[in-house]
């Protein structure tokens, strides 16, 4: 009889063991349910660099300069009192091109460009954009990258 009792034990400390168990996967896959739902409903927008921003005032770019917005990936022109803007975006890969005494010089793959973005050598497939340049109400120049130009069309100030 005692024999008997012990494996009664055993037996009901093992059954509790095992519904102990059970219960705490079915909560713990419950929780990770609950939670995959969560971030699946919580929206991912990633938002990019805006298409139309500011660069600053006119007088910020005097006459005869070229100057080189490396975060915005652009060159602002300006000669006399007419202003452009130019992508540095290399039309080959994708490689940020560098501003140079002849033009733009694209360092990962040799794509040389002129003053005006025409391709003069290397892969490059076509020449550089031209951005769509205004005056905001504020006095600020606004550049529009959603809006391209044709080469050689400056915005007058």
């Amino acid at each position: 009889m005692n024999n008997q009792n012990i494996s009664e034990k055993s037996g009901s400390s093992r059954r509790s063991l095992l519904t102990w168990f059970s219960g705490a996967a079915l909560a713990g896959s419950a929780a990770i349910s609950a939670l995959a739902n969560f971030v699946f409903m919580k929206p991912r927008a990633t938002y990019g660099q805006p298409s139309r921003y500011s660069i600053g005032r006119p007088d910020d770019f005097p006459s005869g300069t070229r100057v080189s917005l490396d975060q915005r990936r652009v060159c602002v022109v300006r000669e006399g009192s007419k202003l452009a803007v130019i992508s540095t975006i290399c039309t080959h890969l994708g490689c940020t091109v560098g501003v140079s005494d002849t033009g733009f010089a694209c360092p990962c793959h040799g794509s040389r460009y002129d003053q005006d973005g025409n391709v003069v050598g290397g892969p490059a497939p076509k020449s550089l954009t031209w951005y769509q340049v205004s005056l905001a109400p504020n006095g600020d120049l606004e550049v529009d990258t959603n809006n391209a130009v044709s080469q050689g069309t400056y915005y007058n100030l």
